[in-house]
C-alpha cells in the first residue's frame, strides 16, 4: 500500500502496518500451506517466501506481566511479531525453520502451550464473565481453564475427527456464540426486583424495551414508582439486569449450566448449524466445574471414536441422529430436548447455500 488510510473514530485500525515484512510482501500471494506439526503453520509464497506460525494457547484476559512475557518472547525468538486469533491464541511469525523449535521450547517453558490447528480442540472462545460483564451468572473465563486444563491433550495434538470449536458463555445471551459445544450458563427463576431501589436506579422504559419477550412492564408498588414482571412470559434470560440492578436473576441454588451440541458458523460441507440442547441443569459449581468438564469430556470421548474423518460434531450428529446421540452418550432426554420452534426455517437465511 502506498500510503495508510485515515484513522476513524471506529472500528479496527489499519492491520498491514503490524504484518510481518515477509506476509506483507506475499499479502494474497501464496502458493501452498502446510502444518508440519501440530500448532505450527508453514506458508510457502509464489516468490519463494517462506514464512512459519507456532500458535499458542493463552488466557483471554491477561495482566500486564502475561503480555510482556509473551512480547519478550517474540522480540527474542520470533522476530518480534505476533497477532491473536479469534479464539485468543497467540501466533509467532518466524522467517526461518530453525527458530521454530526454540519457540516452541521458550513458549513451553513460559507455560503456553503450542497447538490448536487442524483437527484439535482449540481455545474456547468465551465471554467476559465475572471480571467485566454487568450480567454473568457464571465466570466463563473460569469454566474455560477448568475446562482446557482437562482438554490439555486435545489441544496440542491433532487426533481429533475434525476441528473442534467450543465456547462458553455467563449468561443465556450466548455471546460465546455457536460452537460444536458450547456451555451457558441458564438461569432457571425470574428477576427478584427489589422496588425499594427502582424508581431510584432505573430508567423503567429502557428496562422494558430491554426485556425480549415483553414481559416487564411499569407498577406502582407501595406508592413508588417500579416495575413488576410477567412470570407466565418471562423466559430468565437476564437482560433485564444490566439497566436494572434491582432485578436481580444470578442466584447460586437456581442459576445452572446447561450443554449445548452442534452448532457451526462454517459453510463447509452442510450450512451453518444452531447448536441444539443436550443437557441442563449442571451446577454452577466454581472454581473447577468439575460436573461440567465430565460432560463435555464425555461427548468429546464418544465423537472421537465414532465420527467418520472430517465430519464436524453437526455432520457426525446429522449422521446418526438424535436418538443415537443420547444412546452413545448415555446422557438422559427429556422432554425439554425436543426443538418444536420451526419459525427460522423460513425467515432465517443462514447460509450461503442455495436452496430451492
Amino acid at each position: 500500500m502506498s500510503e495508510m488510510r485515515e484513522p476513524i473514530e471506529s472500528g479496527v485500525p489499519d492491520h498491514v502496518q503490524y504484518l510481518h515484512p515477509l506476509m506483507k510482501k506475499n499479502y494474497g500471494n501464496w502458493k501452498y500451506h502446510d502444518r508440519p506439526r501440530a500448532g505450527v503453520l508453514h506458508h510457502v509464497a509464489h516468490s519463494g517466501d517462506e514464512i512459519w506460525t507456532v500458535r499458542a494457547g493463552t488466557q483471554r484476559q491477561m495482566d500486564h506481566y502475561t503480555i510482556r512475557k509473551l512480547c519478550d518472547i517474540a522480540d527474542q525468538f520470533a522476530e518480534g511479531f505476533v497477532r491473536f486469533t479469534t479464539r485468543s491464541n497467540i501466533e509467532f511469525m518466524v522467517s526461518a525453520e530453525s527458530k521454530v523449535a526454540p519457540l516452541i521450547d521458550a513458549l513451553g517453558k513460559g507455560g503456553f502451550p503450542v497447538g490448536g490447528t487442524g483437527n484439535s480442540v482449540s481455545m474456547i472462545s468465551h465471554t467476559q464473565g465475572w471480571l467485566h460483564c454487568d450480567i454473568p451468572g457464571t465466570d466463563a473465563s473460569g469454566v474455560v481453564k477448568a475446562l482446557m486444563d482437562e482438554l490439555h491433550d486435545e489441544f496440542i495434538k491433532e487426533e481429533m475427527p475434525n476441528r473442534v470449536k467450543l465456547s462458553t458463555s455467563c449468561c443465556e445471551i450466548n455471546c460465546g456464540g455457536q460452537a460444536d459445544i458450547a456451555i451457558v450458563v441458564q438461569h432457571t427463576k425470574p428477576p427478584k426486583i427489589n422496588h425499594d431501589m427502582v424508581a431510584n436506579v432505573c430508567e423503567r422504559p429502557t428496562v422494558v424495551a430491554r426485556c425480549p419477550v415483553a414481559a416487564i412492564r411499569p407498577a406502582l408498588v407501595n406508592g413508588k414508582p417500579s416495575l413488576e414482571v410477567d412470570e407466565t412470559k418471562c423466559i430468565c434470560c437476564g437482560a433485564c439486569f444490566p439497566p436494572c440492578p434491582p432485578m436481580q436473576i444470578n442466584d447460586p441454588e437456581n442459576s445452572k449450566i446447561a450443554i449445548w451440541v452442534g452448532g457451526k458458523n462454517s459453510n463447509a460441507r452442510i450450512r451453518p448449524t444452531f447448536h441444539k440442547l443436550v443437557m441442563s441443569g449442571l451446577p454452577n459449581n466454581a472454581p473447577r466445574w468439575p460436573e461440567v468438564a465430565a460432560v463435555v469430556k464425555n461427548i468429546l470421548k464418544v465423537y472421537k471414536e465414532d465420527a467418520r474423518a472430517w465430519e464436524r460434531m453437526s455432520d457426525w450428529v446429522e449422521r446418526i441422529g438424535w436418538p443415537q446421540f443420547f444412546e452413545k452418550t448415555g446422557l438422559p432426554f427429556t422432554k425439554f430436548h425436543i426443538d418444536d420452534w420451526r419459525g427460522s426455517r423460513s425467515t432465517l437465511n443462514a447460509s450461503t447455500h442455495i436452496r430451492f
